[in-house]
């Protein structure tokens, strides 16, 4: 029997929280803005109002400001999200223990042992919106499906505060006319790679010879073809499996190999990143970097380092692995492949409890906030909706 997976998703999360204390903006095109000061600050999250002016996540208050001059904007308050995305898990957690948080707004559950205390899949997801509306005042959509992949863009069909049901049966009627864009997984740069071939829809993906999918997309083209027809059986983890995970790593074989200090840094800036974020996803921090080096001979050197502290952040694991990397290679040998990984893991919580006597300093409270926004934008928009400005344009396959 098919698994029952439900993919929860807040609607515009970060505005809904600021306004449980602003009732007076409900009526009003309101945007949570990362620099409410500046008119170059990014739109974090919107209301259903300024939505309907085209106002988007990820754009500039500039260009929101000109689609909606009577747009007002709040500063974000990121405890204030963290608190109630612990809540609206603990009301998941009265359905199945199988919750498996994506960003702070989204989580899988596998409610397939549930079914039988609580009704069916769809049952299950109006309930819980119900009971968030009730008990927080928030509301959210539940895509319901037989794996992770098409409950995650179930939630998204049908917006806002809405249950979207995706079968065996009607995934082809419901998914394939798409844009391949609107495939998860396929970020902007793929897309456009795959739209000057003529691959435009989903259902053309799904069509598409994997041979050839691979040869134009290596690993990620098989992947993203079996996520098109449906083939997907990655399981959702419950939050002591997350213990399991012993280090969290990205690594790459370059378009060309890297030479000189500026390549590197590119290189360190990118895989960090990655590292970074699934650090948050999982909600974890390494206490220690390891960095592996392969030359075009393909010899490989593995070097590792303790960090003064935990961290999730590409801002400090960026520095130790340059400053590794320094110490461990002359930087005018050619570099083939390099691989990031974050090791010795904590769990969030624990981490945040090694470091209570210790005091953030602003600067790391800055990158706390940024990098999160940017693990917002891209949870909504694909990977490749934001980035280090030192990455764009790098022809090293970043």
């Amino acid at each position: 029997m098919d698994r029952t997976i439900l993919h929860c998703d807040m609607n515009g999360f970060f505005a809904s929280v600021e306004l449980l204390d602003r009732p007076d903006l409900r009526d009003k095109p309101m945007a949570v803005c990362g620099d409410p000061e500046s008119r170059h600050g990014i739109i974090l999250a919107k209301n259903e109002h300024a939505k309907k002016f085209g106002v988007v996540t990820a754009e500039t208050l500039w260009s929101a400001r000109k689609k909606c001059p009577d747009l007002v904007t709040v500063k974000p308050h990121h405890e204030k999200y963290k608190h109630y995305s612990k809540l609206i898990n603990h009301v998941y957690g009265r359905y199945t223990d199988m919750v498996e948080p994506f960003s702070i707004d989204e989580s899988w559950l596998d409610v397939s042992g549930s079914r039988l205390l609580f009704g069916g899949g769809v049952k299950i997801a109006d309930d819980i919106r119900n009971v968030v509306k009730k008990e927080l005042n928030l509301t959210l959509s539940v895509g319901v499906s037989y794996n992770k992949i098409f409950a995650k863009m179930g939630s998204e069909h049908k917006k806002p505060d809405a249950t979207t049901h995706i079968t065996r049966e009607n995934y082809k009627d419901i998914l394939w006319p798409k844009p391949i864009s609107e495939l998860f997984f396929v970020g902007k740069v793929t897309a456009e790679k795959l739209t000057q071939v003529g691959i435009q829809k989903i259902g053309d993906l799904a069509a598409t010879e994997p041979a050839f999918l691979s040869s134009f997309l290596g690993q990620q083209g098989l992947l993203i073809h079996d996520y098109a027809n449906g083939n997907d059986d990655s399981p959702v983890l419950r939050s002591y499996e997350r213990q399991k995970i012993k280090s969290v790593g990205n690594g790459v074989t370059f378009n060309r190999n890297l030479t000189g200090e500026s390549d590197i840094k590119t290189a360190i800036t990118g895989l960090a990143d990655v590292v970074a974020s699934r650090l948050r996803q999982y909600e974890m921090k390494a206490s220690g970097v390891k960095v592996d080096i392969r030359d075009p001979g393909f010899k490989t050197i593995s070097r590792q380092k303790k960090l003064d502290g935990p961290t999730d952040l590409a801002e400090e694991l960026i520095p130790a692995a340059f400053a590794l990397m320094k110490e461990n290679w002359d930087f005018s040998a050619p570099v083939r492949m390099l691989t990031i990984t974050g090791i010795n893991l904590t769990i969030g919580e624990e981490s945040d409890q090694l470091s209570f006597f210790e005091s953030d300093s602003e600067t790391r409270e800055r990158s706390k906030k940024l990098e999160n926004a940017m693990d917002a934008i891209r949870a909504k928009y694909g990977d490749d909706a934001i980035s280090f400005g030192s990455l764009i344009n790098n022809d090293i396959g970043i």
